[in-house]
């Protein structure tokens, strides 16, 4: 597996990790929803990171995970969330993935960073612990309560020379991609590729800006897939027109802590997992919220063919 570089680009689906209603994981449901992003057209998968629900696993099933996902994939490049409290458990995992054939890791800050040296001193320490891995910097303050500002991210990056890729997750965000662009242009920043997360929320404006692509897990990575080839293509309107057509439906899988149930939910009915079970402690969805999802399901399915799914038992069996 050909290892991740700044040139990185297109699609990269965050992966759930499947699992059985009793919370055991659901290892043919990971093979499904491996092939379902092979047969999509997704350039990569994530996996382990916070959708993953990767705090909620131990060591050795993180591995297991990280491992059957990345075998399963073949030629597309998978990167590892290996986020962790210490060291030791980050080099593990990454020297695990990595030697099963992932193409790269994922870092995210601990939520007790606070000053710019410390962010900045906490991420040379990490490569330090992880050698020459590629990895990618995960910079998402709503959620980690970390703030990056561009001149971190940038110092981070000249001095960590195994990062290559920034994924960008700030809520605003579209003026740090300007940023980061522009210190590119002065040279003052050298090659890095940027994907945006945040659901695909921002995703239309922030591919204008710059953005080399999408990393994050909405349900439909199809969408994802489209509205960056479609920018890229330089038909503005008809990105506009698709994204705008799945904006509800993002915009709901969006709320903190219900949009990991509302996307498992979606990719059961897809057929591509079998069950919508999260770890405990989760908060399962409930029936109205069922029936809203496919409301929206339906609206999007005027405009996007691919939306309109017939109720399933089952699947990945």
């Amino acid at each position: 597996m050909t290892k991740l570089t700044a040139q990185a680009a297109g699609t990269f689906a965050i992966a759930p990790t499947p699992f059985h209603d009793d919370g055991r994981i659901d290892e043919k449901s990971i093979d499904r929803l491996t092939d379902f992003y092979v047969e999509v057209g997704c350039d990569g998968v994530t996996v382990l990171g916070i959708l993953g629900e990767a705090p909620k696993l131990n060591a050795t099933e993180a591995e297991q995970v990280a491992i059957r996902f990345v075998k399963r994939a073949k030629n597309m490049q998978i990167i590892v969330g290996v986020s962790a409290p210490g060291f030791a458990s980050v080099r593990a995992l990454a020297k695990a993935s990595m030697d099963a054939g992932a193409a790269g890791v994922m870092i995210a800050p601990p939520p007790n960073l606070r000053t710019d040296d410390q962010i900045i001193g906490y991420f040379k320490q990490a490569q330090e612990a992880i050698g020459d891995i590629p990895w990618v910097l995960q910079d998402y303050p709503l959620t980690l309560s970390v703030v990056f500002t561009p001149q971190v991210i940038r110092k981070i990056v000249m001095e960590c020379p195994s990062c290559v890729m920034l994924k960008h997750e700030d809520w605003p965000g579209l003026e740090k991609i300007s940023a980061l662009r522009a210190f590119q242009k002065d040279g003052s920043l050298r090659p890095l590729s940027i994907l945006t997360g945040n659901g695909g929320l921002f995703l239309d404006f922030e591919m204008e800006r710059g953005a080399d692509g999408a990393m994050t897990g909405y349900a439909f990575p199809e969408l994802l897939i489209d509205v960056v080839r479609l920018f890229k293509e330089a038909r503005r309107d008809a990105a506009h027109d698709l994204f705008d057509a799945h904006l509800p439906l993002i915009r709901y899988e969006q709320q903190p802590g219900a949009g990991l149930a509302v996307r498992k939910y979606v990719l059961q009915k897809r057929g591509v997992i079998a069950s919508s079970a999260q770890r405990k402690p989760s908060a399962a969805i409930t029936a109205i919220a069922k029936a809203e999802v496919d409301y929206l399901l339906s609206r999007v399915a005027r405009t996007d063919h691919r939306a309109n799914l017939q109720p399933q038992s089952s699947a990945a069996g």
